[in-house]
């Protein structure tokens, strides 16, 4: 199989996969930018598409002081229990913070 690197064009640092069944979520880091956290699926690692985002609601998410390269870092995704758990730092406030949803 011959493939495009990188699979996911564009701006997407620091990405955490995991593995449900025969399909992967994918999450990466989304500094200072609304909504946060963009969620990728696919079935082959190799072809991706968006699904949404993990941060969606303002209260999730206070960047109101967030200078570039601040805000969200570093996330990482995870399954259990019919559970997907995306934990992260969000550097401007300095606190890390766990999200979850049964479907994402």
């Amino acid at each position: 199989m011959h493939y495009k690197n990188p699979v996911i064009s564009g701006f997407h640092p620091d990405p955490s996969i995991c593995r449900v069944g025969e399909d992967f979520y994918l999450v990466t880091s989304s500094f200072e930018y609304f909504p946060g956290v963009p969620i990728f699926h696919s079935k082959d690692l190799v072809n991706w598409k968006q699904i949404g985002h993990c941060l969606t609601r303002e209260s999730q998410l206070p960047l109101h002081e967030s200078k570039s390269s601040m805000g969200i870092f570093a996330p990482t995704i995870r399954y259990h229990n019919s559970r997907f758990y995306m934990i992260t730092t969000n550097l401007t406030i300095g606190k890390n913070f766990i999200v979850w949803t049964e479907n994402p």
